[in-house]
């Protein structure tokens, strides 16, 4: 069992270090490719829609074809894209890669999660993804400081030397240390399909209402990390320094919730996990309200921000256990929709609010609304779980 974790966290972690390694050398980057840092900044939208473009069709194929040929690919694209991104000689050929990058991190994202719906059972996977989500939030404290080190005595192009040789390490990972954990099913001798496929909906009430559960809180979280250097630099007079030092806090208590909400998954049901969850999103949107209307208070906006790491951190793990808790053979595309859905949803939302010219502090207080109220209809209404006839099975335990 151990290597099945291993080899999901290695695959999910690609998907955050190459969106929060490269951002301390975009000023460097921008100089040598002789573009804007603003043109530059479309590297991460970029980035994201290679992600969903490749979702669309990989969870499929890994469904198919197996875990582990998905894996070593995109391991591979990604490793050889963030190469020659260093390598890039102009910002056209520079955002080219950061597409492709996507692409190779998309295809180890969605078998991260699939690999999990194979080799747990609901419960442990609740507890894994819980886990998961805080090494995830690990990424942009370590991420920062470890480009900062680097380019403190190298150039640019070795930020993605690094993001290379961790997809080398993750391909080599992919390539001997997982097994397949995909099961084949017998045909019916009818339609010639998988037995029992017509069990597992992706258009299911259940499985929808997870799937919007689950995009409003990357949606919140990502317009958090999106508006919090404007609020914080601009509104609140920080520092780059004083900054990077209270988000790296922040991020903190999002990695101790995180691994806080295993234990709590055994006091608690998962439907209790997740009510806490939207009440403290809430909770955090009435806060920043109130740090905005007494002065832009920074101890109210940090207590806020603080309760919106907690409040994800608290219950997207659990949402995307249950998301995934319904298939087996379609594993791989139900993960798929999920991240295409997460994705989406949160790209759209902020380019959005941007074009309408919403503030930053509106923006956030509407996405930590919408989430926390629509969640808790959500929860209330759609609580009771359909079980499959592959429900309880664990097809790989070794």
């Amino acid at each position: 069992m151990t290597r099945f974790l291993l080899c999901a966290f290695s695959f999910v972690l690609l998907y955050p270090t190459a969106i929060d390694l490269y951002l301390v050398g975009l000023p460097q980057i921008a100089q040598d490719l002789a573009a804007s840092e603003s043109q530059l900044h479309m590297a991460f939208s970029i980035y994201l829609s290679g992600m969903a473009v490749t979702m669309l069709f990989v969870g499929r194929l890994a469904d198919s074809c197996g875990r582990k040929p998905v894996a070593i690919a995109g391991a591979a694209i990604f490793a050889l894209t963030s190469w020659l991104g260093g390598s890039a000689q102009t910002s056209e050929t520079f955002l080219h890669m950061r597409f492709f990058q996507g692409v190779g991190a998309g295809c180890c994202y969605v078998v991260a999660f699939a690999i999990l719906r194979d080799t747990l059972d609901d419960h442990r996977r609740a507890k894994v993804l819980s886990m998961l989500n805080g090494i995830t939030c690990m990424i942009p404290v370590l991420a920062p400081v470890i480009g900062h080190l680097i380019m403190l005595k190298f150039p640019w192009p070795v930020l993605f030397s690094a993001m290379a040789a961790m997809g080398i390490l993750v391909c080599l990972i992919a390539s001997f240390v997982l097994t397949e954990t995909l099961v084949k099913r017998p045909l019916d001798l009818v339609s010639g399909k998988s037995a029992n496929t017509n069990n597992e909906l992706l258009l299911g009430r259940y499985f929808l209402s997870r799937v919007v559960f689950t995009s409003l809180g990357v949606t919140a979280i990502l317009t958090y990390v999106n508006t919090s250097p404007m609020i914080v630099m601009e509104t609140l007079i920080f520092t780059r320094g004083q900054y990077s030092t209270a988000m790296a806090l922040l991020a903190l208590v999002g990695m101790t919730t995180s691994f806080a909400a295993p234990v709590a998954l055994n006091y608690f049901k998962q439907t209790t996990l997740l009510l806490g969850s939207q009440l403290i999103s809430l909770m955090s949107a009435i806060v920043i309200l109130a740090a905005h209307l007494h002065g832009d208070s920074s101890t109210l906006y940090m207590i806020g921000f603080a309760l919106v790491s907690m409040g994800f951190s608290m219950g997207f793990g659990v949402a995307m256990s249950q998301a995934l808790s319904l298939f087996s053979i379609k594993a791989g595309l139900a993960s798929s929709v999920l991240g295409i859905a997460q994705v989406c949803c949160s790209a759209l939302y902020i380019w959005l609010m941007a074009w309408l010219g919403v503030s930053a502090v509106n923006m956030l207080l509407i996405a930590l609304v919408a989430a926390g109220v629509i969640g808790i209809c959500l929860i209330l209404l759609v609580s009771n779980q359909p079980r499959s006839e592959h429900h309880e099975e664990i097809s790989c335990t070794s």
